[in-house]
C-alpha cells in the first residue's frame, strides 16, 4: 500500500513539527513552503516552494507532475484563498478543515456571527461600518455603551497581537484608529470592536475532530486539558497545562464551549480556542477570544506531556482516523516559548540548557533571530508545579543567550547525575 499523502500549506514551525509524528505514523508530508530555508523546508524532504495567495502553486502541491497525489489539503496557517478551497473540494480535493469552516478562522466578524448564533458566551462585539463618518459615529456609541474603553481589530490578517488596539474616549477613541477606519473604506480590512473584557486570565482548549467516528457517527471528538495561556506584549510566551486552580466543573464547561465550537462549525482537525476567564455573578466563566483550525502554541506542550500531541491528532483527523488519547502525562508541563534571543545560533546555548536542565524537552524551530520571534519552545513536565515553572523558564532564559539564574545549577546537576 502506498503511504498516505497529506498536503500541507505553509512552511513554518508548525508544519515542521508535524514531520515527526507523519514519519511515525508512515504517513507522507507534502509542504508548501515560503522559502527554501524556511522552517519545515529543513526538516521535510517534499518540501516545494511557493505561497498561500497563488494558485497554480497550491494546485500542483496537491497534485505535482510525476508524483502521487495528496489525499487531503490542510494547513499550518489560515490565509489561503477561501474561494480557491471551495473551488478544490466541489472537484474531489478533501480540504481539511473545510472553506466553510476555515472562514471563522479568517474573518472576525464571520466568526463573531456565527458564536453569537451557536449561544457561544463572547465579549459584547460590533461590526463597525465602512463608510468612515459612519465607522466613527458607531465606535463612539459603542465606547458609550461600554465605559469608554474598547479593543477595535482587523477583521482579517492579525494575530501575534497584530491588528488589535485598544482605543479609549480619553485617548482620542476614533482618531486611535484613523488609518485602520480610512483603509477598511478603501477595500481594506473590514473593523470590530469588542467591549475589553475585564478578565483574570486566559485560558485555551485545543480540541480535535475528525469527520466520522463518534457515538453518533457524526464525528469524533477529543479534548486535551484546559491551559492557562500568559501572554507578553500580544504574544504567547508560556503555557501552564493544566489550568491551576480550575475546578472539574469549570473545566468541564471551557470545554463543552470548545466542542460546541467544533461540532457547530463542523470542524475537522485540530481547532484551539483562546478563552478570556472574568468573574461572574456564579463565579468565573468564560468569553471566546479567538479560534485557529490548526495545531497552535497553546498545544505544543502536548508534544511532550500528553499521551497523543497535537500534530499527531491533526494528521489522524484529517485523515480520518481513530484520534488518540489526549490523557496528561504528567501532573503538570510548562512550555516556555524562546521569543527572541541574543545568541546569533541558538544551537550554540545547548550544551548550557542540556547540562543545567537534562529534564528539559528543548525545540528549535531553525529560524533566524529577529527581537521578539517565536524561535522555539521548551517543554519541562513534573509534580511541582512552582519547580517546573522556574526550569521551563530558565531553560528558555539560556536559549535567549540569559544568565543562568544559579550559576553553579548546570555543575550542581552534573555531579548529582
Amino acid at each position: 500500500m502506498a503511504a498516505p499523502v497529506i498536503a500541507v500549506v505553509g512552511g513554518g514551525q508548525l508544519a515542521r513539527m508535524m514531520a515527526p509524528a507523519a514519519g511515525e505514523l508512515g504517513v507522507h508530508l507534502r509542504v508548501l513552503v515560503e522559502a527554501p530555508d524556511s522552517s519545515a523546508a529543513q526538516v521535510v524532504v517534499d518540501a516545494p516552494v511557493g505561497v498561500a495567495s497563488d494558485e497554480a502553486a497550491i494546485r500542483s502541491l496537491i497534485a505535482p507532475a510525476g508524483a502521487t497525489p495528496a489525499d487531503v489539503l490542510t494547513f499550518e496557517h489560515e490565509h489561503v484563498p477561501n474561494a480557491l478551497l471551495t473551488d478544490l473540494l466541489e472537484h474531489g480535493t478533501p480540504v481539511r478543515p473545510g472553506p466553510d469552516a476555515l472562514v471563522h478562522a479568517q474573518d472576525k466578524i464571520v466568526m463573531r456571527r456565527r458564536l453569537t448564533e451557536l449561544g457561544v458566551p463572547c465579549p459584547r462585539w460590533a461590526a463597525l461600518a465602512t463608510a468612515p463618518d459612519a465607522a466613527r459615529a458607531s465606535l463612539a456609541e459603542f465606547l458609550a455603551d461600554v465605559g469608554g474603553e474598547a479593543v477595535v481589530k482587523t477583521a482579517r490578517g492579525g494575530y501575534d497581537g497584530k491588528g488589535v488596539r485598544v482605543v479609549s474616549v480619553a485617548e482620542g477613541g476614533a482618531e486611535q484608529v484613523a488609518e485602520w477606519i480610512e483603509a477598511a473604506a478603501a477595500d481594506g480590512p473590514e473593523l470590530l470592536v469588542e467591549e475589553k473584557v475585564p478578565f483574570t486570565r486566559e485560558l485555551a482548549v485545543l480540541v480535535a475532530r475528525r469527520p466520522s467516528g463518534g457515538p453518533d457517527g457524526r464525528g469524533e471528538v477529543r479534548t486535551w486539558p484546559v491551559v492557562e495561556s500568559i501572554q507578553r506584549d500580544g504574544v504567547c510566551a508560556e503555557v501552564i497545562a493544566p489550568a491551576p486552580g480550575l475546578t472539574d466543573a469549570e473545566a468541564e464547561r471551557a470545554r463543552e464551549v470548545a466542542v460546541r465550537i467544533a461540532e457547530g462549525l463542523d470542524v475537522t482537525g485540530v481547532l484551539a480556542v483562546e478563552m478570556f476567564e472574568a468573574a461572574g455573578p456564579d463565579g468565573p466563566r468564560v468569553l471566546v477570544n479567538e479560534l485557529a483550525m490548526r495545531p497552535h502554541n497553546s498545544g505544543h506542550w502536548t508534544i511532550d506531556g500528553a499521551v497523543t500531541s497535537q500534530f499527531e491528532q491533526h494528521l489522524r483527523a484529517v485523515l480520518d482516523l481513530p484520534l488518540g488519547d489526549t490523557t496528561a502525562t504528567a501532573p503538570w508541563t510548562v512550555m516556555a516559548n524562546v521569543l527572541g534571543s541574543t545568541l546569533a545560533e541558538l544551537t550554540d546555548a545547548l550544551p548550557a540548557v542540556l547540562a543545567a536542565f537534562p529534564d528539559a524537552k528543548v525545540n528549535l524551530y531553525g529560524k533566524g533571530v529577529r527581537p521578539g520571534r517565536k524561535l522555539g519552545h521548551v517543554n519541562v513536565s513534573g509534580d511541582d508545579l512552582d519547580e517546573v515553572r522556574r526550569r521551563a523558564l530558565a531553560a528558555a532564559a539560556i536559549l535567549r543567550g540569559e544568565r543562568l539564574a544559579s550559576t553553579d545549577e548546570a555543575t550542581e546537576n552534573e555531579e548529582r547525575a
